[in-house]
């Protein structure tokens, strides 16, 4: 009897992608200003910024960190991250000079 051959079917539903920007970020600002961030400091440290287009969510971190979840492209990562830094850019916290 002859092995039958098994053919592997597979779709990319949800790519993750880490980034850092370099920069500290004003989570509590962010979170006062703009509808679509969720910010519990008490249970979690990082906010969570909702993209429509790209459709993605990312997590934001005081550090300037971020965690992009929910694309499924590369291109749709490079989109959501393009998007989240002009939304951030406003919310950069100046470094304290030495």
């Amino acid at each position: 009897m002859a092995k039958e051959e098994i053919k592997i079917k597979y779709k990319i539903e949800n790519i993750v992608a880490s980034a850092e920007l370099n920069i500290q970020i004003d989570l509590f600002r962010i979170a006062r200003e703009q509808r679509n961030v969720e910010y519990e400091p008490e249970q979690f440290p990082g906010a969570i910024l909702k993209l429509k287009e790209p459709r993605a969510s990312l997590l934001l971190f005081k550090n300037g960190k971020l965690i992009c979840t929910g694309t499924k492209s590369e291109a749709d990562v490079k989109k959501a991250l393009e998007a989240a830094v002009k939304i951030l850019s406003k919310y950069r916290i100046p470094e304290k000079k030495k």
